[in-house]
């Protein structure tokens, strides 16, 4: 087995995002230190080339991406020995251990070699090969599948290895992240069609809200956008909770550098803020999604960040002379008839525009009926999925 040696440096970095807020990822990648020119976005997600500083750094801050992989190698296979062969003199010694468990999830799209099972076999034995061994393999299922097919199973604790063979050019990587990013490990209390945390982060991020304005959503269910908010508001990286626990898979990395990483983690603490400086409302008429909202809150540790009320949407009130109302409401496939949800939508446009000119509002709308229904001037900035339905973002400024 050949000694692991320092990663290559430059590393080839992929953060996997839901298609569509890829160009919000690239703008937090920037922000973060990457240059603008190293970035390139393409469809599911952003690439850059840089060194593990700026991997641990996307895995502890974005607030947008489900995970990091590092990009191992590409080539053409047209045959398995030819898989084989290219596979195996890769420095694999330097992500995975010897004896370590190693989960594949392998994908065939317009090529020669269809069977996906049967190239996750190819590369597990080029894996095996070159480290002296390993644990297990195991196949993962995959839900809402990304660039790079990183999907979202979890696996079975193993490192994973995305191996994607499109028209004949197969991707390998690793994944550097292990549990998805979204899961910030404070949701546990969940209302009815929970909004995914990086969506909440994205629509923020979007309409450029960065803690400056007041924050309202009227139906909040169970408080995803007033948390992300909050975490915004006082510079709480994403991945900060995860950190106390040291659960990135990069950290078993035989080649990770921990004095870095321990830098970074130190240096995120100091840029917490102590409160948010503008009012940030969480609402909604359930009792049940008020107390989810606050025991969420509680675990991300803002909740004395954000006014939590138990209210009707018609009792919506300013609580700052500008600000937001940033929302994902009932779209009609979750809840209640179709003329019930439209119905909602007119008087959600109404409480907006009751408020003052200087509140501005940002929907998540799943079809133009629902928009039109608000009278709102509404602009597209983002498509994407959640919950495998496509929405749209639209915000009034």
């Amino acid at each position: 087995m050949p000694t692991p040696s320092a990663p290559p440096n430059p590393l080839r970095c992929f953060a996997v995002t839901a298609p569509g807020l890829e160009s919000i990822a690239a703008a937090e990648l920037a922000a973060l230190g990457v240059p603008r020119q190293a970035l390139r976005p393409e469809t599911g997600g952003v690439e850059w080339t840089g060194d593990a500083r700026s991997l641990y750094a996307a895995n502890l801050h974005l607030r947008t991406a489900s995970r990091v992989l590092v990009r191992v190698a590409e080539f053409r296979a047209t045959a398995f020995w030819e898989l084989e062969r290219r596979a195996r003199p890769l420095p694999w010694e330097q992500w995975i251990p010897k004896g370590a468990a190693v989960d594949v999830r392998a994908t065939c799209r317009k090529s020669r070699l269809y069977h996906s099972d049967a190239v996750a076999e190819r590369v597990v034995d080029a894996i095996a090969k070159r480290t002296g061994g390993i644990a297990r393999v195991a196949s993962v299922e995959e839900d809402e599948p990304a660039a790079d097919d990183a999907g979202d199973g979890e696996g079975t604790g193993g490192q994973l290895v995305v191996a994607r063979l499109a028209r004949d050019v197969l991707t390998l990587s690793v994944d550097a992240s292990g549990e998805l990013l979204h899961r910030r490990g404070y949701r546990q209390a969940v209302a009815r069609a929970p909004l995914r945390e990086t969506i909440a982060a994205a629509m923020l991020l979007a309409i450029g809200w960065h803690g400056t304005e007041a924050l309202i959503d009227p139906m909040c269910g169970s408080g995803t956008i007033p948390i992300e908010g909050a975490l915004i508001a006082r510079a709480i990286a994403p991945g900060l909770a995860r950190a106390e626990r040291g659960a990135f898979a990069f950290l078993r990395w035989p080649t990770a550098d921990h004095a870095t990483w321990t830098a970074l983690v130190d240096a995120a603490r100091a840029a917490v803020r102590p409160s948010a400086d503008v009012p940030i409302v969480a609402a909604d008429r359930d009792a049940g999604a008020v107390a989810a909202t606050r025991a969420n809150a509680e675990r991300a540790g803002v909740l004395d960040d954000l006014t939590i009320e138990r209210r009707p949407l018609s009792a919506t009130s300013a609580p700052a002379p500008r600000g937001w109302v940033v929302s994902n409401p009932p779209y009609g496939v979750r809840i209640g008839e179709e003329r019930d949800v439209r119905d909602l939508w007119t008087q959600l446009g109404e409480v907006v525009r009751a408020l003052d000119g200087a509140w501005s509002a940002a929907l998540l709308s799943p079809h133009p009926a629902l928009d039109r229904a608000t009278r709102l001037s509404l602009a597209e900035r983002f498509r994407t999925q959640n919950g495998g339905l496509g929405v749209r973002l639209l915000a009034s400024r």
